[in-house]
């Protein structure tokens, strides 16, 4: 081999070992596209895990479960997150237009989150009155955190599930500083539950 091809070799490897140690200093300079910017919303079963959700729940007993939020916004953030009670009928939040659901919340959550922090809280819920017929229950009382709600939720008997099926849904928004005033994150999850007259 020649000469100038070694010469070649260690000019090319002289310059890998430069960048690769100056490669701290450059990034103060040079900006590398960063992933998504957006808040992670989940729920957890008994146990913190991703199962053992309630399902099954009669009047009077009591269930929960954990909501939480991880900010991967780049930046603190001020979180709004609404509890509502859905039955089959009512809409979801609709995705595509980055529009919330059309219902009332019963309960809220108000909390700063820096960025890369989690938050997270139980939730603790009991229908704690309600009636039935052969086609309908209604969920009169639901009490989340130890404060009851009026909640006149109709759900009507579904013959094939053989439920009388409701959902928690859970919206977060957040603080936008050029409105002065919350706005919906795009982001929810629900849990399913079927309403038994005993548990």
């Amino acid at each position: 081999m020649k000469l100038e091809r070694y010469k070649l070799i260690f000019l090319i490897a002289g310059l890998i070992g430069v960048l690769i140690i100056a490669s701290p200093a450059l990034t103060g300079f040079i900006h590398f596209p960063s992933g998504e910017r957006l808040s992670e919303l989940y729920l957890l079963g008994s146990g913190n895990m991703m199962a053992n959700y309630p399902f099954n729940i009669a009047v009077g007993q009591n269930n929960s479960v954990n909501v939480g939020v991880t900010n991967q916004l780049g930046s603190s953030a001020y979180y709004v997150l609404y509890v509502e009670l859905k039955n089959q009928t009512d809409p979801f939040p609709n995705a595509t237009t980055e529009s919330p659901s059309s219902l009332p919340p019963l309960y809220e959550y108000r909390f700063f989150a820096s960025n890369d922090q989690t938050w997270e809280s139980k939730l603790n819920f009991t229908v704690s009155a309600a009636t039935f017929s052969e086609s309908q229950s209604i969920i009169k009382v639901l009490t989340i955190n130890n404060f009851a709600f009026n909640a006149n939720k109709p759900a009507e008997w579904d013959a094939t599930d053989k439920t009388f099926t409701y959902q928690l849904l859970f919206e977060l928004w957040t603080y936008n500083t050029k409105t002065s005033s919350v706005t919906y994150n795009n982001r929810y999850v629900n849990l399913q539950l079927n309403l038994t007259q005993s548990s």
